[in-house]
C-alpha cells in the first residue's frame, strides 16, 4: 500500500479531526467512507499504526464498531481545517464512488450517512456525556 495514497492522507485528516472532536467533549467522528475505512482497517494492528495515528492525531486512537446513520457531524469541523470533502469519502472499498451522495453534499453542504465503527481515544472517554 502507498504511502501517498488519497484514503491514508483522508485517513489522517480523519484521525486529526476525530481527535479535536474527543478534545472538545463531543462524541466520536462517524466513519461513514467505505474506501477511507478499508486503509484503517488495514493499518490498525500494524506497527506502521500507531506512529500514523500519533503523527495525524496526536494520540494513537483505536477503533470500536459502532453503527448509526443520520448526519456526520464532524463535516465543519473538517471543512475549516482541510476544506470540502473529497470524492473519495463518498466511494466505496471497491472503488465506486455514490455520485448522488456526493452531489447531496456539493448541494447542502451537509453529509447524511450510515457507518459502522469510529474512534476511540483509549482513555475511556469515548463519548461526551449525552451523546449517542
Amino acid at each position: 500500500m502507498s504511502s501517498s495514497t488519497i484514503e491514508r492522507r483522508e485517513l489522517g485528516c480523519f484521525l486529526a479531526v476525530a481527535r479535536k472532536q474527543f478534545a472538545g467533549g463531543k462524541g466520536p467522528a462517524e466513519m461513514f467512507s467505505r474506501a477511507v475505512d478499508a486503509v484503517w482497517h488495514q493499518m490498525l494492528g500494524t506497527p506502521e499504526y500507531a506512529a500514523f495515528s500519533a503523527e495525524h492525531a496526536g494520540a494513537v486512537l483505536g477503533h470500536r464498531e459502532m453503527s448509526g446513520s443520520g448526519p456526520i457531524g464532524w463535516v465543519g469541523a473538517y471543512e475549516e481545517a482541510y476544506g470540502p470533502l473529497p470524492a473519495i469519502w463518498f466511494t466505496d472499498a471497491d472503488g465506486v464512488l455514490d455520485a448522488g451522495a456526493l452531489a447531496r453534499y456539493k448541494g447542502t453542504g451537509k453529509v447524511v450517512a450510515e457507518w459502522d465503527c469510529g474512534p476511540t481515544t483509549g482513555d475511556g472517554d469515548d463519548a461526551a456525556p449525552g451523546s449517542r
